[in-house]
């Protein structure tokens, strides 16, 4: 008998898989199972070869020159590869780096222009709001909140 383990799955992956899984007859498990077991074999298939793969995915060959089942392992890398490139990717922090302006849709579907110094000295107000007193701020608080008490007249 087979044993299982579990294991995470991408969302867009899992939802695919449920998809294609249905129109085969699957569980979206059992696609993806199979899915698995395909990827394993053209990886070990002496038909593919992966020296050309390596060549064209380091830049120094050309996808046209790889057969069909080649070009689908390069794309197949190559979208693994964009994903994670677009998780690491922060375009306002680089933006604001650099002091570039920039336009994006807001929740109504309207244009709207980004300027980074406007949004720069915002955040940097909150931030400022947001720190704890400096020393010298809280050895005056310290100080008036001990002559406070010796102000009140006690008549």
């Amino acid at each position: 008998m087979a044993t299982t383990s579990p294991a995470r799955i991408e969302d867009d992956l899992y939802a695919s898989a449920k998809l294609v899984g249905e129109v085969l007859s699957r569980s979206a498990s059992q696609q993806i199972a199979h899915w698995a077991r395909i990827g394993r074999e053209i990886q070990a298939s002496a038909s593919i070869s992966h020296r050309e793969i390596a060549e064209v995915l380091a830049g120094r060959a050309s996808y046209d020159g790889l057969g069909p089942k080649e070009q689908a392992v390069v794309r197949a890398e190559w979208l693994e590869r964009m994903a994670a490139y677009r998780e690491e990717l922060d375009l306002l922090e680089r933006f604001q780096a650099d002091g570039r302006s920039w336009v994006e849709l807001d929740d109504d579907g309207r244009v709207v222009e980004r300027n980074p110094s406007v949004l720069r000295s915002a955040s940097q107000s909150r931030r400022e709001s947001a720190k704890p007193p400096s020393r010298s701020a809280a050895r005056r608080g310290a100080t008036a909140t001990k002559q406070s008490p010796r102000s009140r007249s006690t008549t």
